[in-house]
Parts: C-alpha cells; structure tokens; sequence
C-alpha cells in the first residue's frame, strides 16, 4: 500500500512538472552564480545493487550511467570543474573481483565515451597514483588525456587510487627532494606540489547515499567548501539531483572567515 501511494505521488509530481505548475530545480537556478569546481563522493552503489537482489557489481555499472548524465549537466550548465571519487588508495582492500570489475569499468567506460566526450569539449584529467593501475586502464587514461588536454569544456577529473593523505604525504617528500627551505613553504607552495595543483578548490562537495564524511577526499582542498550530503543512492542521482544540489549551494551565504552581511 505504502509503494501504491508513493507511486502515485511520484506520477502526481512529474505530471505537475511537466504542466510547468511546479518548478524544476534547474529552472530556479541562477545561472550567474553556478560553482566553479564541483566534486562528488560518488557512494551507494553496493546499496543500490542490493536492493535490487543483484551483485555489487551491478551497482557499479549502472554508477556509470550516473556519470555520463552528470558530466552532460555539467558542461551544460558551465560548471568548469568536476572531479568524482572513482577509485580510493583504501578501494584496493575489497574483493578482488570487485576491484577488477572497477578497472574494467574504467576500459570500457573511456572506449564507450572518449569520442562524444572529446566532440562536447570535454577535457579528461586525473588525481592519484594512477602508475599502480593495471596497464589496460592506465593506457586508455593516457590515451584520453592525450586526446582532450587541448579541449575548454567541463574539465572532468577521475580520481583514481587516489587519497588525500598519500597526496600530502608524496607533496611533503617532493618539497625536501626539491630542496625547498621552510621559510619559502606556504599554503601555495603545498598545493602546487599536490595532484591537485591544476584546478580550483572545489566550491561543492556533494556526497551520496547519506553517508557525511570526506573519506580522504580533498581534505586539503575542502577548507572552504560547501557541502551537500543527499540519501539519494548514486546510480539514482540524476541531473534534477545536481541541480538541487547547486541549488542549496546558491542559498548559502559563503563567508570565507568572515562576518555574514546579516551581522554588518
């Protein structure tokens, strides 16, 4: 009975949607004031799967599909920047077919979109040691960057065995191999020895599945970050979900250490 109503109201609301009596959330967004870089914890996809009665690996499929409507929203809507937690340095500890299934979604994934990223202007880059790949993945990862490092589209960054602690960890070791003195260490001087270093902090940090934490992701660069924790399971997050997301995003007051404009 539950899912009867809940049925019925999801078809009462896309009707009203489309009757334009209620507003979608990308038509309340003020197209001046979209985030610059936008970065998603992608989780959920073992729950999805689940409820489905269908391996993790299912879920992980369909998390691609997730993707490749996002990046479409994103370039659309001029967010400059997108950067998905794809492959963590802690991932390696799951089940090896798992871990497998992942890297060949990573091969088929590039093969499946590289031409009709490339064709919208999308620019592919990556975060993380991405040398400790199994060699399939690693080439098609060179072979897109290669292909669209000239494009000036939504840059789509792939965090691959990537953690934030390594980053700083390797950023510290450089900075000593380098010979740099600690009276010329900084806050700049860290992050331009971070994978990081080509893009913006991010402005919004959006996570998935109802979980709220960073799990190593961005530590460094998320000091003032917005963010936005949803229930809504990743292969479920579709571009009225981003949009929400942007949405609250345009409601909030960023201060930067400041004092709010109510308190002048």
């Amino acid at each position: 009975m539950t899912f009867f109503i809940f049925t019925l109201s999801t078809i009462l609301v896309l009707n009203l949607l489309k009757l334009g009596v209620i507003m979608s959330f990308e038509e309340k967004l003020d197209l001046s004031n979209i985030p610059t870089h936008i970065g998603i914890i992608m989780d959920g996809n073992g729950r999805w799967a689940k409820k489905r009665f269908m391996p993790r690996t299912f879920g992980h499929k369909a998390g691609v599909e997730a993707i490749r409507e996002i990046v479409k929203k994103c370039n659309t809507l001029n967010v400059k920047y997108l950067t998905v937690y794809a492959f963590s340095t802690e991932n390696w500890t799951r089940p090896k077919d798992e871990v497998s299934v992942l890297m060949g979604l990573i091969v088929t994934y590039l093969q499946n979109e590289l031409k009709e990223l490339h064709e919208n202007n999308v620019r592919i880059k990556t975060i993380g040691d991405i040398t400790k790949l199994p060699e399939k993945p690693y080439e098609e990862l060179q072979k897109s960057m290669e292909t669209t490092k000239n494009n000036t589209g939504v840059t789509l960054t792939l965090a691959l065995n990537y953690g934030f602690r390594d980053d700083l960890a390797n950023a510290i070791k450089n900075l000593i191999k380098d010979n740099i003195s600690v009276e010329d260490i900084n806050k700049d001087t860290i992050k331009s020895y971070l994978y990081t270093s080509f893009m913006p902090d991010p402005d919004l940090i959006i996570r998935t599945s109802g979980e709220q934490r960073l799990s190593n992701f961005m530590m460094y660069e998320a000091s003032y970050s917005e963010f936005y924790f949803c229930d809504t399971l990743w292969p479920d997050f579709d571009s009225e979900e981003l949009c929400k997301a942007i949405y609250s995003y345009q409601n909030r007051e960023r201060r930067f250490g400041n004092i709010g404009k109510d308190s002048i």
